[in-house]
């Protein structure tokens, strides 16, 4: 079963549009959302239902159902379970009991509980704690829930809740709501900057451009990675027992790493099996290679121009 929880800059795709779904696959995401809630229309929901299927792409692909209270729940959860998703986003999740309900029914498949309203906030930590395998953040409707701006300042503490709430739970850190603009892909990069800065570890996309900017955002930069390997270089405090070293003029916990939370767990003082802490510090670096040069594809093949020759002399 796919690891939802190192999703980093999925796409939602409109499950009434087929055509679509492949697309959505080759922007360069690392993973499909078929959304079959704000993106469908009323009319169509039954129908785009039908449509549904995991099998147009080797990517991890998503469904985000209907909400509980809705007429289309029911069928909604029926047809996800039935077809071997990646996972499950459940929309207005706000009470932990319904939501645990939904973790058994679903069994194996993972759920990613989507907060967006100030009920949802307000039972983050219980909903964090009931099983999913993540929050996500639906910050457009949490600001028209409670009236607020969708902007940075207003959904500060929110978003650092959603943080929290995960990190206590144990899960892995949410996903950041969408940026509106879509013709703006920097405006993408910076709010997953500034989401990535908080502790998220990923964020919603609703096009294509927006993809390849939000992926690069949460990669570590050069100077992180340089700064990284300083500390793993520095093992005079390691050596001696210590998981303190001196780095850069600064006591420096060699076993985290700053944007990306711990990297392994901590050694026994007595006892610093440094290989086994090692791993998982090895496991996220292949995992960022990879997303670095997908994204790097994908920002070259956006540069180049739209009617742009193949090197057999035809047009692609």
């Amino acid at each position: 079963m796919v690891m939802v929880g190192g999703i980093c800059a999925p796409l939602f795709v409109p499950a009434s549009r087929p055509e679509r779904y492949s697309r959505a696959a080759a922007s360069g995401t690392d993973a499909v959302i078929l959304d079959l809630e704000d993106a469908v229309a009323v009319a169509d929901k039954d129908a785009a239902r039908n449509l549904i299927d995991p099998h147009f792409t080797h990517l991890p692909v998503l469904v985000r159902i209907n909400a509980v209270n809705t007429q289309w729940f029911d069928a909604d959860l029926s047809a996800v379970r039935s077809h071997g998703f990646a996972g499950v986003i459940l929309p207005k999740a706000e009470d932990a009991g319904t939501v645990a309900g939904i973790v058994t029914e679903l069994g194996p498949t993972p759920l990613i509980a989507l907060v967006e309203t100030a009920r949802g906030l307000a039972g983050a930590r219980a909903v964090a704690a009931c099983g999913v395998a993540r929050l996500a953040f639906g910050s457009v409707d949490f600001c028209a829930d409670i009236g607020c701006a969708h902007e940075t300042e207003a959904l500060l503490s929110a978003r650092s809740e959603l943080v929290l709430a995960s990190r206590l739970a144990g899960i892995e850190p949410p996903l950041d709501g969408v940026t509106l603009h879509i013709d703006n892909p920097e405006q993408a990069r910076d709010d997953a900057l500034y989401a990535r800065k908080l502790g998220m570890s990923g964020k919603l996309c609703i096009h294509p451009r927006q993809v390849g900017p939000v992926g690069e955002a949460f990669l570590p930069t050069r100077e992180e990675v340089e700064w990284a390997r300083r500390v793993l270089a520095s093992g005079d405090g390691v050596a001696a027992g210590s998981v303190v070293s001196p780095c850069d003029g600064k006591a420096c916990a060699w076993w985290r790493y700053p944007g990306h939370g711990r990297l392994g767990e901590r050694p026994p003082p007595d006892d610093p099996d440094i290989l086994a802490c090692l791993l998982p510090v090895l496991k996220r670096v292949a995992i960022f290679q990879i997303r670095s040069l997908r994204f790097k594809f994908l920002f070259l093949r956006m540069s180049l121009p739209r009617n742009r020759f193949s090197l057999s002399g035809g047009m692609l």
